[in-house]
């Protein structure tokens, strides 16, 4: 080995923290798992609410009522629709 092969190597190699490209790479990965430790934390701290059993049937049972009631939602789909509609299609 020659002197000035060895005198390049001692020049050319640092060590690995300090190439900015390698914290790059390092930083996505860290990245990842920092937010995943977070969404942890969010679900763990705030869970979803339990449903009720009868979910469903009580959904059905609101539609009943508001279909019944006075302040039925009829009148704003009539709207909606017919504002969608060509005046010349509109019933009269």
């Amino acid at each position: 080995m020659s002197a000035s092969s060895s005198k390049n190597n001692a020049q050319g190699s640092q060590p690995w923290w300090k190439y900015g490209h390698v914290w790059l790479i390092i930083a996505g990965p860290v990245i990842v798992v920092i937010a995943g430790f977070v969404t942890l934390w969010l679900a763990l701290a705030q869970p979803d609410p339990v449903l009720a059993e009868d979910y469903y049937q009580r959904g059905l049972d609101i539609n009943k009522t508001l279909k019944n009631s006075e302040m039925s939602m009829t009148p704003a789909t009539k709207g909606r629709n017919h504002a969608a509609t060509p005046v010349q299609d509109q019933p009269r």
